[in-house]
């Protein structure tokens, strides 16, 4: 990949000894990175490392304590995001903050509606952003139409549309199938070759290398590398990073028993509307089994695993754990019987922001030790002693547990999430996307813990975007299209590139030598 020596005489970002602290916490110190104009800058770096704190600087979020800014040029104070889109920097946040009941004009236009009105002019400005930067987006549709790679050109297009030349992307193919995430690498280069500065934030290094002109490594807050893609395999970026090697997932001599933990038959559900969300869903997981859902996100996964921990009620179909029906249990009746979850949401379903970490710790296991002691009264050292495990066993990086769950970055939330569900030997664990938005070194620890409690016997339905982590950790994996399950692949033989054409509807994933359509 290569850039004009032109283009990078120009520089667009100049951090120099950037530092914030907060109380008990040092974010960033001594941080330096410059970005040249018209290049894609990949920033890196496990969870904590301060990449998410210095991105809040640069979009005026967060005021640093120390260093300076320089934004072409010309040293700035970001006192807030508008500073910053004043400045032509803007950000697309890993979660999308649309709103479906809307059009993509309506969206786009929400906020800056002084710019170009909400009208035919706004129109004629947003097709014409579309069909510069290869979008394809058409602003009379609602964004509830959309799939989930629209979804992220329409983000993008926001930005652009309010004027920005320097656009952060943090974690932009978390949720993307692989053929969305060439669209969107060919969305990114284009905006480049027109002039446009990039950064990408991204845990996952084999896109790093291909997609970015420029990566600075990050670790414990301040900048430890700046390198070129050419010059580093994923395997000297991961040692960087972490200090090891890159992990794979991979996937081990079969631990799946005869014992079926769980059986799904028949499983139906609507939505308010009685549209169907869920039709047909049937399955089984035997113990020391880990079944893979794929799927492109918005195709019924969350409501799949939202039923069968109790939150939705299906208008049909039964569940079974082990040998007990549990279709019209509680949630707290099936977490109590020994089901771990993991929710997709880790802020929304997952955690009491304000609440410290030690009383998250008690979060969907009230009715059980270390929450409770004899005669169902709550035991504080208990649970503080356990939530200090967990900090330990799964290296959550926090100053203690005392602290609230807002203060963690996204990786250490959900590492704490991970220990605290795989407490107290649940026989079920359902899992939604375990290790998004963690560092390597945290992917690699999770997917241990979960490898060793399959051994133990341990049943898991893993969902996830990442389809290297479900062809590695999985036994069998199905696919989930428009709330159907459409195939049934052997992780030892399929590619992600099958299962991106099958979770799009572009194959039909019959049968990939385990099974056959549902």
């Amino acid at each position: 990949m290569t850039t004009s020596t032109t283009a990078r005489t120009a520089e667009a970002i100049e951090l120099t000894g950037i530092g914030k602290r907060f109380p008990g916490v040092v974010a960033n110190h001594d941080v330096d990175i410059t970005i040249h104009t018209g290049t894609i800058h990949a920033l890196v770096g496990e969870n904590g490392a301060g990449k998410s704190t210095l991105m809040k600087i640069l979009y005026g979020v967060q005021r640093p304590d120390d260093g300076t800014i320089r934004v072409d040029g010309q040293d700035v104070s970001l006192s807030t995001p508008a500073d910053a889109i004043a400045r032509g920097i803007g950000m697309v946040f890993q979660h999308f903050m649309l709103a479906d009941n809307l059009t993509v004009l309506e969206n786009i236009t929400l906020g800056a509606e002084k710019l170009h009105g909400i009208g035919d002019d706004a129109r004629t400005e947003i097709l014409a952003i579309s069909r510069r930067y290869g979008f394809g987006l058409d602003p009379d549709e609602l964004v509830e139409s959309l799939g989930v790679g629209e979804r992220q050109r329409v983000e993008i297009l926001k930005v652009l549309y309010r004027g920005a030349r320097i656009i952060i992307l943090d974690e932009p193919t978390a949720v993307l199938v692989p053929q969305e995430v060439d669209a969107l690498f060919a969305n990114l280069r284009e905006l480049k070759d027109q002039g446009h500065t990039l950064i990408f934030i991204s845990h996952k290094l084999d896109e790093v290398l291909a997609v970015a002109d420029d990566i600075t490594v990050m670790r414990r807050g301040t900048t430890v590398a700046s390198v070129k893609p050419g010059d580093v395999t994923a395997r000297q970026l991961a040692e960087l990073m972490v200090g090891s090697e890159l992990p794979s997932p991979s996937t081990e001599e079969s631990t799946v028993t005869d014992r079926v933990l769980l059986e799904v038959e028949g499983l139906e559900l609507r939505d308010a509307a009685g549209r169907p969300e869920l039709t047909d869903i049937g399955f089984e997981i035997h113990a020391g089994e880990i079944l893979g859902i794929a799927g492109v996100e918005g195709n019924g996964q969350a409501e799949l695993v939202e039923t069968l921990i109790g939150m939705r009620q299906p208008v049909a179909g039964t569940v079974r754990l082990g040998e007990r029906d549990i279709s019209g249990w509680s949630t707290r009746e099936r977490r109590a019987a020994g089901i771990g979850y993991i929710p997709e949401d880790r802020q929304r379903h997952g955690l009491l922001l304000d609440a410290p970490l030690w009383e998250n710790r008690i979060l969907g296991h009230q009715t059980r030790p270390p929450a409770v002691k004899a005669g169902g009264w709550l035991d504080v050292g208990g649970a503080r002693t356990d939530s200090e495990r967990i900090v330990g066993q799964y290296d959550v990086r926090t100053p203690g547990i005392d602290t609230t769950a807002r203060a963690l970055s996204g990786g250490n939330q959900q590492k704490f999430i991970v220990g605290r569900e795989m407490s107290g030997d649940p026989i079920l664990l359902m899992a939604s996307h375990p290790t998004r938005g963690v560092d390597v070194g945290a992917q690699a620890q999770i997917w241990d813990h979960i490898k060793q409690a399959r051994r133990q016997g341990l049943a898991v339905l893993l969902i996830s975007a990442d389809l290297d982590e479900l062809i590695g950790l999985s036994d069998t994996i199905r696919v989930l299209l428009r709330g159907r399950l459409v195939g049934t692949f052997d992780p030892q033989h399929v590619t992600p590139s099958e299962l991106g054409s099958a979770m799009t509807g572009a194959d039909s994933g019959a049968d990939s030598g385990s099974g056959d359509d549902a």
